[in-house]
């Protein structure tokens, strides 16, 4: 199971001074990441690619905005589609290095690397955070 604010991170998350955007800070006590594209082999084709997908952009937005600790369970995100298809979604956007995700027993926990985004491509993070899924 994810950690909670209690168990793996100091009380609540830190806002970026810069960007205005939640940030938590990683603790040894967490397990290690799935494999993930190192911030220098971030490329602005794959990561564009990830989010040219509607589900995909949401969660992107929806972590980067409401994210309470950590690690969100792909539960959290209140997707109704079934879990290979989740599996799908959240993998593509691990592999393009926008989020990080960690193994806890039998489920995932996602985490939106902002400050690996931040760093590669300033301003995309805006750009997700202006963008309002497609009503109905």
């Amino acid at each position: 199971m994810p950690p909670t604010a209690a168990t793996a991170a100091p009380a609540g998350p830190a806002v970026d001074a810069a960007t205005g955007f939640r940030s938590f800070t990683e603790s040894a006590e967490l397990p290690e990441p799935l494999p993930e594209p190192a911030r220098a082999e971030l490329r602005l084709e794959a990561v564009l690619a990830a989010l040219s997908d509607p589900l995909r952009l949401y969660v992107v937005r929806k972590l980067l905005l409401e994210a309470e600790r950590i690690d969100h369970p792909c539960g959290w995100f209140g997707i109704d589609r079934p879990k290979s298809s989740l599996t799908h979604h959240f993998r593509t956007l691990r592999e393009a290095g926008l989020i990080r995700q960690r193994q806890y027993g039998l489920s995932r926990g996602n985490q939106l690397r902002v400050a690996d985004l931040e760093a590669r491509f300033p301003g995309l993070l805006a750009l997700v955070a202006d963008w309002r899924p497609p009503a109905g």
